[in-house]
């Protein structure tokens, strides 16, 4: 009885052993697989604030926080159990996601390149007179939870790309972690960039000097941050969207784009010495946005034609 027992306390810390293996495994395959999610990620903190624009202040946050609920339904109930069938079922399929996914992203971004340089606006814009409150916040939640849905895919794409070679359990763990903490930073820091004017309003009313110019200050830069965010979000999605067609198309056996952006990544590395990691980095990036620039132009060129063409067949 007692060799039995020393032998079953035996198997449960070899059992404990190999789950905290495990969960340490997980713990840096998630941190690996979210660095290479970066992009993504601030093209979805970039896109979501445009979302409760033009509605009421005191529904800001409700908002933020349904499109929260939505965002991890996707994730979770949707992408996580569909990403882990795949792998197992179809692993080979994953890098075509991933380069649906990076040809989607440059169209997005080529498409807000375009209307930057004044081209036509496509969907509703948030100027448009609001005539039902509550119907408009309905779609716009739709809209930001579809939206999400999308790049939540990019990001569970990439992550599984990551983790392609470990086991179930630590596939699993990192797209559920992965999943979890993209959710909640990108609308945590939602929620704080929309209610970032509120706080400078409030602070305004305080009686320090210091707290009021602190408070002036935050309702003057709300505007510019949110700017600098579409403008950043753009370029995030140009550069993540390329660089997954370059490698993706490496990956096929086209090794010519990727060497070239490489090759010159490698070439301004050589002639900037002590900053040759960042302005490596910044070539390789730029090519990266400048392929997916010229692959969205011709996306969106494609559809917008496309689409004039059936509205032209559908009149006649």
């Amino acid at each position: 009885m007692p060799g039995g027992l020393v032998a079953l306390l035996d198997d449960v810390s070899i059992i404990a052993r190999t789950a905290a293996a495990s969960i340490d495994d997980i713990g840096v395959a998630a941190s690996k697989a979210g660095s290479k999610t970066a992009g993504v990620v601030i093209d979805d903190a970039a896109v979501t604030p445009s979302y409760v624009t033009g509605l009421s202040p005191a529904r800001e946050l409700p908002i933020i926080w349904n499109i929260t609920k939505g965002s991890l339904k996707n994730k979770l109930i949707i992408l996580l159990p569909g990403a882990l069938l795949l792998s197992w079922l179809l692993p080979s399929a994953i890098l075509f996601i991933l380069m649906a996914g990076g040809a989607y992203l440059s169209y997005e971004g080529a498409e807000k390149v375009m209307e930057k340089l004044g081209g036509q606006k496509h969907g509703l814009t948030v100027e448009d007179e609001i005539v039902d409150p509550v119907a408009f916040e309905k779609q716009r939640v739709s809209g930001a939870i579809r939206t999400d849905l999308i790049l939540s895919a990019e990001i569970m794409a990439i992550t599984l790309n990551e983790v392609a070679a470990e086991d179930f359990i630590v596939r699993a763990g990192v797209l559920a972690i992965v999943g979890i903490a993209v959710t909640l930073v990108v609308y945590g820091s939602v929620a704080l960039i929309v209610k970032l004017d509120d706080i400078g309003l409030h602070l305004r009313e305080k009686s320090s000097q210091a707290a009021q110019a602190f408070g002036q200050f935050l309702v003057n830069s709300v505007p510019y941050l949110l700017t600098t965010l579409s403008f950043v979000g753009t370029i995030a999605m140009l550069w993540v969207g390329g660089g997954i067609i370059l490698h993706s198309l490496h990956e096929l056996g086209l090794h010519g784009p990727s060497d070239w952006a490489h090759g010159l990544q490698h070439t301004a590395e050589a002639v900037t010495g002590g900053l040759s990691g960042i302005l490596g980095w910044a070539t390789y990036a730029g090519l990266s946005a400048l392929a997916g620039l010229v692959l969205g132009v011709v996306i969106a060129l494609l559809v917008h034609n496309v689409f004039k063409l059936g509205q032209t067949h559908a009149e006649h």
